[in-house]
C-alpha cells in the first residue's frame, strides 16, 4: 500500500534531505578512499559519485518544484516548466552516469524528431534504469513530452511524486483490468495526445527476469490462454505483453503512431551484486526503435499484432545481446 500524499510528503521529503546531508558529509572521504583503495575499476568512487549526485539533484528538483508551485500562468505554460525541469534532471544525471559508469548507448533507427504526430511508445522493460533512459531520450533527444504509465511504488521517490504527479501520468497498482481506474486513466491520457506528446507504456508490466517470465507463462495457462502461453514460451528474452492498457491507448488515440522499443546490454543485471560486478560497463547498451504510422496499425487482431511485434523484439534482443561481460 502506498501512503496518502500528505503522509508521503511529510515523511519522505525530510528523510531525503537528511540522507542528502549525510551523503555529502561522508561522500568526500569515501570518494578519496575509493580512488586510493580501488584497483582499476574504482567501483566505490563511481558509486559514490552516482549516489551523491542523485540525492543532491533530487533536492534541487524539489526546491525548483516548490518555486513552481505558486507560479502563475496558463496550464500549458506551467506544464512546460515542469517538463523542462524533468529534462534538466535527466540530462544532468545522464551526463553523470555516462562518465561515472562508462555508459555508452547505440540507437538504431531513432525516432523521427521532425514529425509532429503524437506517438504511443511501447517499450521492453529490462535492466536497471531503462525507463529513465527512455524518458531522457524522449525529452532531451527527440523533443517529446512524455506521458508515462508507471508503477505506483515510484511515488515513494519524492521528486517523482511531486513533479511527475503534476504532469499527465498514470501510477498503476497491480494488473490492469478492463473497466478499472488505471485503464480509464490510460484512455484519458491517450485521448488527449497531440503534437509532440508521447504516451510511454511498458506492456510487460515489470522488469524482465527469468523467474517473472516463468510466472507469466504459468499465469496465461491458468487463465486458459494456451496459445498465448505457447507463444510466450517461444520468446526467451521478453515477458509476454499485457494487452489491456495498450489496446485501450490504441483505441483512444487512433491518430497516434506507434513506436516499439527494444534494448539490450543490461538485461542480465538482475541483482545489486550483478550491477556491482559490472561497474564500469564495458559493453554498450543497444536500442532499436521502430515507428509504425497509424495508417498501418490493423483495425482488428491487435493483440495478435502486439505479440507479433514482441516476437520481433525478442529476436532482435537475441541477435544484439552482448556476448559476454568482463568480470572482476
Amino acid at each position: 500500500m502506498i501512503p496518502p500524499r500528505f503522509a508521503r510528503r511529510l515523511a519522505l521529503i525530510p528523510l531525503l534531505v537528511v540522507l542528502t546531508a549525510v551523503a555529502v558529509a561522508v561522500g568526500t572521504p569515501l570518494l578519496l578512499l575509493g580512488l586510493v583503495a580501488s584497483r582499476g575499476r574504482r567501483r566505490v568512487a563511481r558509486v559514490t559519485v552516482i549516489v551523491v549526485s542523485w540525492l543532491v539533484m533530487e533536492c534541487a528538483v524539489l526546491c525548483a518544484a516548490l518555486a513552481l508551485w505558486p507560479a502563475r500562468g496558463d496550464a500549458e505554460t506551467v506544464r512546460e516548466r515542469h517538463y523542462a525541469l524533468c529534462a534538466w534532471f535527466l540530462g544532468r544525471m545522464y551526463g553523470v552516469g555516462s562518465r561515472a559508469l562508462g555508459l555508452t548507448i547505440e540507437v538504431q533507427e531513432p525516432l523521427n524528431a521532425s514529425s509532429d504526430r503524437p506517438v504511443i511508445v511501447l517499450s521492453r522493460h529490462a535492466g536497471p534504469g531503462d525507463s529513465f533512459l527512455i524518458v531522457h531520450f524522449l525529452l532531451n533527444v527527440y523533443g517529446r513530452r512524455p506521458r508515462i504509465v508507471m508503477k505506483a511504488a515510484l511515488r515513494l521517490d519524492p521528486a517523482v511524486d511531486v513533479v511527475l504527479g503534476r504532469l499527465p501520468n498514470v501510477f498503476v497498482t497491480g494488473d490492469e483490468e478492463p473497466g478499472g481506474r488505471p485503464v480509464a486513466e490510460i484512455e484519458r491520457l491517450a485521448a488527449g495526445l497531440e503534437g509532440r506528446d508521447a504516451l510511454l507504456i511498458f506492456p510487460e508490466g515489470g522488469n524482465f527476469t527469468p523467474r517473472r517470465r516463468v510466472r507469466a507463462i504459468r499465469s496465461l495457462r491458468r487463465r486458459g490462454r494456451r496459445a498465448a502461453a505457447e507463444r510466450a514460451r517461444a520468446m526467451p528474452n521478453v515477458l509476454p505483453p499485457r494487452a489491456t492498457g495498450t489496446l485501450t491507448a490504441l483505441a483512444a488515440a487512433p491518430h497516434a503512431d506507434v513506436v516499439f522499443v527494444a534494448h539490450t546490454g543490461a538485461d542480465d543485471l538482475l541483482s545489486p551484486s550483478d550491477v556491482w560486478r559490472n561497474i564500469p560497463m564495458f559493453q554498450p547498451l543497444r536500442a532499436r526503435w521502430w515507428r509504425i504510422p497509424h495508417e498501418e496499425i490493423p483495425a482488428e487482431g491487435r493483440e495478435r499484432w502486439l505479440f507479433d511485434w514482441w516476437e520481433t523484439i525478442d529476436a532482435w534482443v537475441a541477435e544484439n545481446r552482448p556476448e559476454g561481460r568482463e568480470q572482476g
